[in-house]
């Protein structure tokens, strides 16, 4: 009886465990979406700095009653860009705080008065740490916060078309409707 060598089998084995890690991956819900472990945790805290003549975005703000949205972003961005008309909509239903991303203060502002701000109140992050803190992976990310100050929903990527409509969108009226 002939012996089989054990580097005859690897390659076989290893396929076989590369194949089932696939499948695996394949059968998530969305295996386009990172995880945040923010969801279900209290807000961390925002920077305490912010532009000249805008509302100093606070912890407190994120803990008043009622759902709110804190939406990371920069002038620099284009996808923060193609988001504005959203938020510019979103802010007439609730409040839209901004966190502005690693932005020269001058382009931060000149956007904003280009494009309208939607913005209640903003902070300002012009190192990222705060980003960090929230598991910002990069702008625009935008969070469903509700009136404890508790993340629901995190949202990476621009609010545009139908990933907006489809992922966005039920999230938030699910936040709404939990909140009356």
């Amino acid at each position: 009886m002939a012996r089989i060598s054990p580097l005859v089998v690897l390659p076989p084995l290893a396929f076989a465990a590369l194949a089932g890690m696939f499948l695996w991956g394949m059968g998530r819900d969305d295996p386009s979406e990172l995880p945040s472990t923010m969801v279900g945790r209290e807000a961390p805290a925002v920077p305490q700095t912010t532009l000249p003549g805008k509302t100093q975005l606070t912890d407190a703000m994120l803990r008043e009653p009622g759902v709110k949205l804190v939406n990371f972003w920069a002038s620099w961005c284009p996808p923060c860009r193609a988001e504005h008309p959203t938020l510019m909509e979103l802010s007439e239903r609730l409040p839209v705080y901004g966190v502005d991303l690693k932005d020269p203060e001058a382009n931060a502002l000149e956007f904003l008065e280009e494009d309208g701000d939607p913005f209640h109140a903003i902070a300002t992050d012009p190192k990222g740490r705060g980003a960090i803190d929230w598991g910002v992976t990069a702008p625009p990310e935008t969070f469903i916060v509700n009136g404890e100050g508790e993340i629901l929903y995190r949202f990476a990527g621009p609010m545009v078309r139908e990933d907006y409509t489809n992922r966005f969108v039920p999230e938030l009226e699910k936040a709404l409707a939990a909140e009356e």
